[in-house]
């Protein structure tokens, strides 16, 4: 029995088959249900709170149990590190037939506690989708949250064939890209580009709590950039850093180091009179530092897969108006360019905003003059 008639439910080919129980129903889990629900899969809702999962049913994300309903087929269990082990123990034997994946962010910790306490790992497959939001819970689920996005697949060691592909194929249903790495391959990886980077952003947007208001009014997009994740889960991050404590301490003590060098580098920096070479060695460490991140950030993946392109980039002055984006983003198309990137930036109490848009090498000049002539402001 499928819902037809809840928002996001239509009928399409999917490999994976229902019904499909999903246990948790924040952002993930919800999403996970309203993107198979869009593919015509029947999806059981189950979550210890009767708030949110009434929240997931309404949103489209699947149906209440049934007394008459077939054997599970696969139990997707979005829940938090901590209790993760425990959820799938009670989902393997609950449902002796299904494949039972989890999609915490964490993979290690959760496949050594269920090895230690005797799970059927034949049927388990860890998997974590490289997706979410700084919003939380089924209300900001969306069916299209995983497309385009990796998602790794973690066999147990003892996962049958016929698990990890049906965890595959729940990753390729739902418009995700499927990736099978280790659990400790997986833990390492997750620290380094997402679990430090939490941390970063919060301890940066910590120093804004007691800032003088006149300072937070010259902020601009480089600080929500940095700052963006820092209003997460406070309660969901302490059980993903505690449970992957292992892979995050060594890079953030490694980040120590390089801040530690930073400080002093700038402590230095102003020497005068016989401390020549002493400035002039600080002055290196800062360049050095800003160097090393050009590097790094050089190789963060860009819109088609491997090293990030140099896009030109024009910023265009945008009425704060009804519509008017749109209309931008339309006189782009006609122009016949096709945007790359697209970044906002708007400042407070000001009618207009800043539209950096990304094109590829040697467009800048034709799309500056195909916006020029239809009226649009270039910023210099």
């Amino acid at each position: 029995m499928i819902d037809s008639d809840l928002p996001g439910s239509t009928q399409g080919p999917a490999a994976t088959r229902g019904p499909v129980r999903v246990v948790g129903t924040g952002l993930l889990g919800a999403s996970v249900g309203m993107g198979l629900r869009g593919l015509g899969v029947d999806v059981v809702l189950h979550d210890p709170s009767r708030t949110t999962v009434v929240l997931a049913r309404d949103v489209g994300a699947g149906r209440f149990p049934a007394p008459d309903d077939e054997p599970v087929r696969l139990v997707v269990v979005a829940a938090p590190p901590d209790v993760t082990p425990d959820v799938v123990l009670a989902e393997l034997a609950a449902h002796p037939h299904a494949v039972v994946t989890d999609v915490a962010s964490v993979k290690s910790a959760v496949l050594e506690e269920l090895r230690t306490r005797g799970a059927d790992l034949t049927r388990y497959v860890g998997s974590h989708p490289m997706a979410g939001s700084e919003r939380s819970g089924p209300t900001a689920a969306r069916p299209d949250l995983f497309s385009g996005r990796p998602w790794v697949v973690v066999g147990s060691g003892e996962s049958t064939p016929a698990a990890v592909l049906a965890v595959r194929s729940l990753a390729t249903d739902l418009g995700a890209v499927p990736l099978v790495l280790g659990a400790r391959a997986h833990d390492d990886a997750v620290a380094l580009v997402s679990h430090v980077p939490q941390i970063a952003a919060s301890l940066v947007a910590a120093r804004l709590r007691d800032a003088d208001p006149a300072a937070l009014d010259l902020a601009g997009q480089g600080l929500r950039d940095v700052t963006r994740v820092a209003g997460s889960d406070p309660g969901l991050w302490t059980s993903i850093l505690a449970a992957n404590s292992a892979a995050v301490g060594p890079v953030l003590r490694a980040l120590r180091d390089d801040l530690d060098a930073v400080i002093e580098a700038l402590e230095h920096a102003d020497a005068a009179g016989g401390a020549e070479s002493v400035a002039a060695g600080a002055l290196g460490t800062l360049a050095s530092t800003i160097a090393a991140g050009n590097a790094g950030v050089s190789r963060i993946p860009g819109k088609h897969g491997g090293a990030r392109k140099d896009y030109d980039v024009v910023t265009v002055l945008v009425p704060d108006a009804p519509g008017e984006l749109a209309r931008l983003l339309a006189e782009v198309g006609a122009a016949g360019i096709n945007l790359e990137e697209l970044q906002l930036e708007h400042a407070p109490r000001q009618a207009v905003g800043l539209a950096a848009l990304s094109v590829l090498p040697g467009l800048r000049g034709r799309l500056e003059h195909e916006l020029a002539e239809r009226g649009w402001k270039i910023a210099g």
